[in-house]
């Protein structure tokens, strides 16, 4: 089955905005980072979706798993819990920007 779903997250990285859009087709997750400067209103995010998504330039692809099972809530937080005193922080999705920033420094 084919599924396809696009998120983005507004968030604080000093000293500026920026958005992070995730986007996953078929277990593929590609990033792109957008920098708005000073905080976005809800208006300015939604104008630059409209005008600006498809110029936007995704990392290459991450192969995600996608377990859908349900599991409790307090388990999940023990869980992300132990995880961070393991490996620190580190997404999937700041994985895809390292590598998109890494392929840049090859081109260049």
């Amino acid at each position: 089955m084919n599924r396809s779903s696009v998120t983005l997250t507004v968030l604080f990285d000093a000293p500026f905005w920026v958005g992070v859009f995730e986007r996953v087709d078929d277990d593929k997750l590609t990033v792109a980072k957008v920098t708005f400067g000073a905080e976005p209103k809800d208006y300015e995010v939604y104008d630059f979706i409209l005008k600006n998504f498809y110029r936007l330039k995704f990392s290459p692809s991450l192969i995600i798993e996608n377990n859908r099972t349900f599991e409790n809530p307090k388990r999940k937080q023990r869980a992300a819990r132990k995880q961070m005193q393991k490996t620190g922080i580190g997404t999937k999705s700041q994985q895809a920007l390292q590598l998109q920033l890494e392929a840049k420094k090859n081109r260049a």
